[in-house]
């Protein structure tokens, strides 16, 4: 299907975009690993980073945006590379730092200043990212936007479908955030049964939206019963649904490492019980 002028100016700013963004991190994480802040530019950051941006481009400049118009499935990828991938990567790379050094001075003091402890903006960011709050966010926009006419707008309409990618993303932003912590640090950090409660939950509820779809017997979105190629529409409606119940699993993955973490600190010896203690000539 050609694309419309739209869909090129969409995909023209979506690209300059991610190499705006890449350029001015990595000039940041140059200099600020060259200034000697080794904790915050780890390589393992900046790879992180790009591979989100990467993701970004994977979802909607490739093949896979143009095959989301004929088939759910290739929809549901796109999605989940937006949510699931690319959110969690950026953060990962911790990106406030390294894109404030990345700018001119003059450009960093006001791009910052949103973010300084009394300003409006952080105190809705902080309000935003508490894990009820989040998470009724993420999981609302979600499901709201399986609505079936809602959906079928996004598909009909290029603008609509912008929108809906734009809310996908910055609401799983929000999600990921209590658990990757980049910063600025905005709360204190919980017990880690909490966060991963919290991913659990989002684990069920992605289960069950992808158990919904997987087990309909009719289609959910007739833009598809008109467009889909090589495939029934049922079975790629089955398979969309599947893809998303299976991608459940993904949360497993930051369940597993924050009970590594929560191992980690609660094996590691207590300062009162450290091996020296007990030799200290001023205790006998």
């Amino acid at each position: 299907m050609p694309e419309s002028l739209g869909e090129l100016v969409v995909k023209s700013c979506v690209l300059v975009a991610l190499v705006v963004l890449a350029s001015v991190y990595t000039r940041g994480w140059r200099v600020l690993r060259h200034r000697g802040y080794r904790t915050i530019t780890g390589t393992w950051r900046l790879v992180g980073y790009l591979a989100g941006l990467g993701a970004i481009g994977l979802a909607l400049l490739s093949p896979i945006d143009e095959l989301a118009d004929a088939w759910f499935s290739a929809h549901m990828i796109q999605h989940l590379l937006l949510t699931m991938v690319a959110a969690p990567l950026l953060l990962l790379g911790n990106p406030l730092p390294p894109c404030l050094w990345g700018v001119p001075p003059r450009a960093r003091h006001a791009l910052g200043h949103p973010l300084t402890r009394q300003a409006r903006f952080r105190r809705m960011l902080a309000a935003l990212t508490r894990l009820p709050v989040a998470w009724l966010i993420y999981v609302g926009f979600l499901w709201v936007w399986h609505l079936p006419f809602l959906y079928g707008a996004a598909l009909e309409h290029e603008a609509v479908h912008v929108l809906e990618h734009l809310t996908f993303f910055a609401s799983s932003l929000i999600f990921w955030r209590p658990i990757v912590r980049p910063a600025p640090r905005l709360h204190p950090r919980l017990h880690p049964g909490f966060e991963i409660l919290y991913l659990v939950a989002a684990t069920a509820q992605n289960t069950a939206l992808g158990a919904f779809l997987s087990l309909q017997e009719r289609v959910v979105y007739q833009h598809y019963a008109r467009s889909t190629p090589g495939i029934d529409a049922i079975s790629d409606q089955t398979l969309a649904g599947g893809i998303m119940w299976i991608n459940g699993h993904m949360y497993l993955l930051p369940i597993l490492l924050l009970l590594w973490s929560f191992t980690q600190e609660t094996d590691s010896p207590s300062p009162s019980m450290s091996p020296t203690a007990g030799s200290n000539p001023k205790a006998t």
